[in-house]
């Protein structure tokens, strides 16, 4: 079914970003195992690209640090005294020996624990042993850390490897005006979980960029009358999903929530999850028995009317779609969220320093503080106290969870990277509502071409 056919079959509340042609993509299996493409990937895309890596909260005072991998790099996010954020690369200007190996702290300077030369937070260096044992001089006042192009939105800390780099906002294009509206910089962080993924990172990405695997990798597994539900309570279906294109390479679907067409038994009753989201905003799940596809306008003016008072401020600036719909972001090349009207599904992946087989894997959850009128957050975890303190949890594959829905798709992840090496794959033959797969190997394919300013 083409574009234009699927949107006829859309709510006429749901937003709308600029139609895009989309070539062709084969999704050659090499670039999923070849270090040579992975090394065209590097010097071309991920050095030349905004990142979201660091968070703000994390670094409430001068001094503060955060440190995070991409690749080969590891780059450090400090606190200034003006209460500005940098961004260096971990590295001391001496000899190479990386400053910090921990993932965050406070200093006063970084000291290299090689020859214990420091730098202060700002990026000047401030002591060397043997100051005058250098035949070009003292070092102090000529060197600088290595400084990166850092910007701060939605609360997280971005960073461009590129000098000659356009703005984030510039870079975000129209997803800068759909997030800025939640206060996303506000929201506390619930769920915080990283595993090295055995595939390379656009396995991860691919999935991300559309919803044709859900009815197969998500459908739940119980019984017939659950087989009828939709788990998430969300309409996963390609002919009422809106999928968009930006001009600057990110993606976006918008899949119907509140709809529970698909989340009734065949007697009519409203099931769960929907059911207690209903009760949630006093609404009785008995009274929409039969007509289910009610629901979604029923929440959305419950929203509209108890949010404000039980501490959600931002709805008043939310569209009617935004109050019950799920936005899926993909942002170019390595970023997808989950945007909920209670809720940040951040999901990265990152690339691995030496194996293109592999990658980081973030799994986190961001929800909202409405100023204490609820004792509980609704996470990818179930509910979790407002006030409970959150470790970031790294493990191997199968040690822990990530998450019911994440375990699914890592459970189809590694089999699929194990047949991009197989000489029986020709290359992908994709669906139109996989046409945002297409894109991020197009858009790939630009980069290192020299085509994409």
């Amino acid at each position: 079914m083409a574009e234009q056919e699927i949107h006829k079959n859309l709510p006429s509340d749901l937003p709308d970003w600029p139609q895009q042609s989309v070539r062709a993509h084969k999704l050659e299996g090499d670039r999923y195992s070849s270090h040579e493409f992975a090394e065209q990937e590097w010097e071309h895309v991920w050095t030349k690209v905004w990142l979201l890596l660091g968070r703000e909260d994390e670094l409430p005072n001068p001094g503060d640090w955060q440190q995070e991998e991409v690749g080969r790099e590891s780059i450090l996010m400090v606190r200034q005294k003006d209460g500005s954020i940098k961004a260096f690369y971990n590295v001391c200007q001496h000899r190479g020996h990386r400053l910090v190996s921990d993932d965050k702290g406070h200093v006063r300077r970084f000291i290299c624990p090689y020859h214990s030369w420091a730098w202060n937070p700002d990026g000047t260096l401030d002591f060397v042993q043997d100051p005058d044992d250098f035949p070009d001089g003292n070092p102090c006042g000529k060197l600088l850390l290595e400084e990166i192009a850092c910007e701060t939105f939605a609360g997280f800390i971005w960073i461009n490897m590129d000098s000659d780099c356009v703005s984030l906002r510039e870079y975000l294009g129209p997803v800068w005006g759909d997030w800025e509206v939640y206060g996303v910089e506000n929201w506390k962080r619930y769920v915080a979980k990283t595993t090295v993924a055995p595939v390379n990172w656009k396995v991860v990405m691919d999935n991300f960029n559309e919803s044709y695997h859900v009815n197969t990798v998500h459908r739940p597994k119980g019984a017939e009358v659950e087989k009828l539900r939709i788990h998430s309570g969300v309409d996963t279906s390609h002919t009422t999903s809106r999928f968009d294109m930006a001009d600057e390479g990110h993606g976006r679907m918008i899949m119907l929530g509140g709809y529970a067409g698909p989340a009734i038994d065949k007697t009519g009753v409203v099931g769960e999850p929907l059911a207690g989201i209903l009760r949630e905003w006093d609404l009785d799940p008995a009274d929409f028995t039969g007509r289910g596809e009610a629901t979604r306008e029923a929440l959305q003016q419950a929203r509209r009317k108890l949010g404000p008072g039980r501490g959600y401020d931002y709805f008043e600036k939310l569209n009617d779609s935004q109050l019950t719909d799920a936005y899926h972001y993909t942002l170019f090349p390595n970023f997808a969220v989950s945007l909920w009207v209670d809720g940040f599904h951040f999901l990265r992946a990152r690339p691995h320093p030496t194996d293109p087989e592999k990658c980081l894997f973030d799994n986190w959850w961001y929800a909202p503080d409405p100023g204490g009128v609820t004792d509980a957050a609704r996470t990818t975890a179930g509910l979790v106290e407002r006030d409970a303190v959150v470790e970031h949890e790294i493990f191997e594959p199968g040690e822990a969870s990530m998450g019911l829905t994440i375990d699914q798709d890592m459970s189809i992840f590694p089999a699929q990277q194990k047949g991009m090496r197989s000489r029986g794959y020709k290359g992908a033959y994709l669906a139109g509502q996989e046409s945002r797969v297409s894109r991020l190997h197009a858009l790939i394919d630009d980069y290192i071409a020299g085509r994409h300013s």
